[in-house]
């Protein structure tokens, strides 16, 4: 092996080019971000417009739906959703996974304002942010003061504090959540304006004829110039109520202050948000796509710091919850799992060679294996995460791997009594094909994980890069610094240790014992292969009964508590609701089980907004060391609470894994079609079958149509022969009943709206409605509106929402313990199809859709692995049998996987997923071992059936070194706990009984199917002797010679 040769001739290069490593590796450590999981988040661009006193159908009209053909046809996107609410609407982008976050918002930007002039004049402009509108945040703050009112406390927070948060390197935005932004609110008196014969129009038109600030030229001497402007004359509420609005009879003066109440008083009221059971400003902060959850987190918390040094006394502001907390202490748990694993290898090495000098050198080599990892990590653009620290883990086991074959050939070449240097040299060549191979063979199995598209695919290629990189510098440091040390460091006594001595006794019987029970299989192969198909269907029927689900239920740290009242419910009812809910959660508070309570109404989702009757509670707990039960083992306790309280539907959920909407429930079943009434139909099937199904809970949808509203039906008619118009009916009802904004007034250096809207007695029942007033544009007198309009009360959604293009309803509901999700997408679907007609659109979103394209991905992946692995054995072994005789041992791995996840209640999830793909690498790698001595003993001369069972004899005790290595590295996710225990124990489980039932019985199934298979095989370097043998005897005239020994070979397949 032409690198070992050169490492051990010049030892000083294999020296340099490791510290090479190491220090190009610790640099790379330092440049790599931080962060839960590889970015997995799509390019998205949301756009927000807000249309005061708008219904839901009309903003779905007038500007969803314009918005939506608008930007359609941008490059690269991916999916459309949309929601149009009272008063608002929201459309989503997703674009492809690559494109430029930057050049993608420019083009939204670009049609967003090409569509603006076909938008209704009184919407407000779209705002338009480079995130998910309905992202979670990653961590929520609080403001809150003991002396002053939540409107001075948001008034603040707008001043001081959102900025310079916002502007923290990584926030793409805040959501706020009980802010109340100052304005002057005008409070209409409608009998106040009848009796003075004044309308709406006349107030709104006043308002803005004189609080102007314009303008008004220059002056211009030969000395200096002056700029002109006109002042505002009203800036606070005493002033606009002084406000000219008319001139009445006898020409007096009517003012605002005579028809209004004038005061400064919140935009909107309806938010509240609490936190140790007192009032309080929140808000969360969303992370631009791509930035490091813990270095937003760092940047935040220094910047709070900051901020608490400069705010008044009377103020103080908390990070309420940080979930990148989880993130810290997963990776930390990783970390020691790490750590744990690298001293459990370095053991095991010591207990089977039996001498401390022997354990240095993987203790050396290893570190620097890993290390150099993070070169190609950093070259590629990853990052360091839970999923490469998963990785790492594994890999120790993996890397020690070419250590433990080189070290324990050449330990074996000393004992017969070769000098170190020249045992180091001759036992390099010798294992050093078979180092390549089980290199290339387990970097080999990730080549399909790196192609992967999806979430699915960002999750499993950094891994498949950091395991294959990482085992290919073993196999350097191997071929490299590993024959170096030997030569330097062992020496030829090294049995002379107690341990040693102890060591080599048990393995020699060992050896013994496993001689015997090989020649009996090798008598029985029949049998063997009965046992070996009877393993491959057990292994199919325990695949059946598996739960599938996209990641395992996680304890993240926090309990979230949705809360729905009756549509139609006040704030104050909503409120009430969650603060007996809040009560019950209080005592896991006073338990020490949790930190504290959130309390927010409404709440919508993570992007805040929301209808009155929907709320949230989030539970922040406890660190985990300080908890003695998880929180999916709260969640019972608390239904079986919460199950008391009347009048609204309480929902307490986790926080899901990687990305996924917590609050929608992690099944999310789509119906699409042309009209929401045809949908509805759909979702009142689906709601009666699922509704039967024990294994679903909470089940709801977006589209309730029991929200109360009224329809106003206009006698077109009559309203002209009075000599009102259409616009000045709608004019007059939005501002008395949805409110207006008017115009703006000055406060301390920051503009803020003044608002037109009637008292709030004045539009309380259908009555008030009638009793409005309108002036005619013929006669000028004052018209109400009973004159000529009726009014219909009935029910409807205060929400409808879209999904690329299409109207469509989301069903969601979360389903119980026990019921894996793969279980119930499947009967989901069958309901579907077998009730509801073949034009209905259907499909998924949000977890079950990452389900289902991880099912289908893996299959194809697993396949392609499989496929890569034997094409990559055949071009080793320059045979298509012996490929097949190594990978006979990925059954046996598969078996022992699906064995360990059903006897632990283990579900086969995207961890799992992940231990299954390693194990055809780690499986074939026994096998490889195994065949590679046999071809070398059979080429040195040796019978087919004594060299199979002497290679077999000899490789036993690397095999069962490198078996317990890769065990004991995989061991500590077993039996690790704290932050995400969940998947590292889902993949620790699937590596250590894979790895344990597959490399035992490898040592009699291997064997077995060489002596049935390759008997007739040839060596990989036969045709290359067959031509010298012709080019030798050709140039002496010798051809036939030449031919008769060819043909007396045993023939190549």
């Amino acid at each position: 092996m032409l690198l070992s040769d050169i490492s051990i001739k010049r030892p000083v290069v294999a020296i340099v080019a490791s510290i090479l490593l190491l220090v190009f590796g610790a640099f790379a450590i330092m440049q790599l971000p931080v962060r839960e999981t590889p970015d997995i988040e799509e390019p998205v661009v949301s756009v927000s417009i807000a249309y005061r006193g708008a219904s839901a159908e009309i903003v779905e009209t007038k500007i969803i739906q314009i918005i939506e053909e608008q930007i359609s046809g941008i490059e690269g996107v991916k999916s459309l959703s949309a929601s149009a609410r009272d008063g608002s609407g929201s459309v989503t982008i997703e674009f492809e996974k690559g494109r430029d976050i930057d050049a993608a918002a420019n083009d939204v930007r670009e049609q967003v304002s090409r569509a603006a002039r076909r938008l209704p004049p009184d919407a407000e402009a779209p705002v338009i942010q480079k995130a998910d509108s309905n992202s979670s945040p990653i961590m929520i703050m609080t403001v809150s003061s003991s002396t002053r009112s939540p409107l001075e406390v948001s008034d603040y927070v707008e001043r001081y504090i959102r900025d310079r948060i916002s502007s923290v390197e990584g926030v793409a935005f805040p959501i706020m959540f009980g802010f109340r932004k100052p304005s002057l609110r005008v409070w209409l008196d409608r009998r106040q304006l009848a009796a003075r014969n004044l309308t709406v129009s006349d107030v709104e038109g006043a308002l803005r004829r004189e609080n102007v600030e314009l303008g008004a030229g220059r002056l211009e001497s030969i000395q200096r110039d002056f700029t002109l402007r006109t002042a505002r004359n009203y800036q606070t509420p005493e002033e606009f109520a002084q406000l000219v609005i008319a001139r009445g009879d006898n020409d007096y003066l009517v003012r605002l202050g005579e028809v209004a109440e004038v005061e400064v008083a919140a935009e909107n009221p309806d938010s509240v948000f609490m936190i140790h059971g007192r009032t309080a400003v929140g808000f969360g902060l969303v992370k631009r796509p791509g930035a490091s959850s813990l270095a937003v987190a760092r940047a935040v918390t220094k910047e709070v710091e900051l901020i608490n040094e400069t705010i008044p006394d009377d103020l103080s502001m908390e990070i309420a919850y940080d979930f990148s907390e989880y993130i810290s202490e997963s990776m930390y748990e990783v970390a020691v799992a790490m750590s744990v694993a690298a001293v459990l290898v370095i053991v095991i090495i010591y207990l089977f060679l039996g001498t401390v000098s022997v354990a240095i050198i993987p203790a050396i080599t290893v570190p620097v294996s890993l290390i150099s990892t993070f070169i190609v990590l950093w070259g590629l653009g990853f990052s360091i995460n839970i999923f490469t620290f998963l990785a790492l883990v594994l890999a120790i086991g993996l890397v020690v791997d070419d250590s433990i074959i080189m070290l324990e050939n050449i330990h074996r070449r000393m004992k017969r009594g070769e000098p170190p240097l020249l045992a180091a040299f001759r036992g390099a060549r010798q294992v050093g094909m078979a180092v390549l191979a089980t290199t290339l063979v387990l970097a080999a199995v990730f080549v399909p994980v790196m192609l992967m598209q999806g979430t699915v695919g960002s999750l499993f290629t950094e891994f498949a890069v950091t395991v294959a990189a990482a085992v290919i510098f073993s196999m350097f440091v191997a071929l490299t610094l590993t024959p170096v040390m030997c030569a330097k460091i062992l020496r030829p006594n090294l049995d002379n240790s107690l341990v040693a001595r102890y060591a080599s006794s048990l393995f020699n019987t060992l050896q013994a014992f496993y001689r015997k029970t090989l020649l009996m299989g090798l008598e029985r192969s029949r049998e063997v292969f009965a046992v070996f198909i009877a393993i491959i269907g057990m292994t199919i029927g325990l695949f059946m009964l598996i739960p599938q689900e996209f990641t395992p239920i996680e304890d993240r740290g926090a309990i979230f508590t949705v809360i729905r009242a009756p549509e139609g419910s006040s704030i104050e009812y909503t409120n009430a609701q969650a603060t007996k809910v809040g009560t019950i959660l209080q005592r896991y508070v006073d338990a020490g089980e949790a930190v504290d309570i959130m309390q927010m109404v409404p709440f919508g989702g993570p992007g805040g907004g929301g209808s009155t009757n929907q709320g949230n509670i989030i539970v922040h707990l406890a660190p985990w060391k300080e908890r003695d039960r998880t929180s999916a083992e709260m969640i019972p306790e608390i239904m079986s609470q919460i199950r008391e309280i009347p009048g609204a539907q309480i929902i307490p959920t986790l926080p899901p894994s990687v990305g996924q909407n917590p609050f929608t429930g992690g099944l999310q079943l789509v119906l699409g079609g042309d009209s929401y009434a045809e949908i509805q139909e759909w979702r009142d099937i689906m709601f009666a079958a699922m509704s039967r199904n024990p294994g679903l809970a909470g089940i709801r949808s977006d589209y309730n149509e029991t929200n109360p509203q009224m329809r106003i039906h206009t006698d077109s008619k009559l309203a002209a022969d009075l000599g009102v118009s259409m616009s000045t009916v709608g004019q007059t009802l939005q501002v008395m009943l949805g409110s207006r904004k008017t115009t703006t007034y000055l406060d301390r250096g920051r503009e803020y709206d003044v608002i037109l809207q009637s008292r709030d007695e004045d539009r309380q029942t259908p009555s008030d409605i009638s009793n409005i007033y309108v002036r005619s544009e013929t006669t000028r007198e004052l018209i109400p509106l009973s004159s000529f309009v009726t009014i219909e009360e009935l029910a409807g959604s205060n929400s409808l929402n879209r999904y690329n293009r299409l109207r469509s309803i989301t069903i969601n509901a979360n389903a119980v313990p026990g019921y894996p999700m793969g279980r119930a997408v499947l009967d989901i679907e069958k309901m579907a199809s077998d009730l509801l007609p073949s034009h209905a659109r259907i499909g998924w979103r949000g977890e079950a859709e990452e389900l289902k394209d991880s099912g289908s991905l893996i299959y194809l992946s697993f396949g392609l692995a499989l496929l890569v692995v034997f094409l990559v054995l055949a071009a080793q072994f320059e045979s298509f049998i012996l490929p097949v005789i190594i990978m006979m041992t990925v059954p046996l791995a598969m078996a022992g996987a699906m064995v360990g996840l059903l006897i632990t209640g283990q579900s086969f999830n995207i961890y799992s997923q992940i231990g299954v793909i390693v194990l055809i690498g780690l499986a074939a790698k026994n096998g490889i071992l195994i065949v590679e001595f046999t071809n070398q003993l059979r080429d040195s001369g040796m019978e087919f059936l004594d060299a199979l069972v002497e290679a077999a004899t000899i490789r036993l005790r690397p095999i069962i070194m490198t078996a317990l290595a890769t065990v004991m590295g995989a061991l500590p996710l077993v039996v690790s706990a704290g932050a995400g225990y969940e998947g590292r124990r889902a993949i620790g489980i699937v590596i250590v009984f894979g790895v344990s039932f597959a490399s035992f019985i490898t040592l009699l199934v291997v064997p077995v199917f060489y002596q049935l298979l390759a008997r007739n095989t040839g060596s990989p370097g036969q045709v290359a002797e067959e031509l010298n043998e012709y080019e030798k005897a050709f140039s002496k005239g010798k051809v036939e010679v030449a031919e008769d020994r060819a043909t007396s070979r045993a023939p190549a397949e």
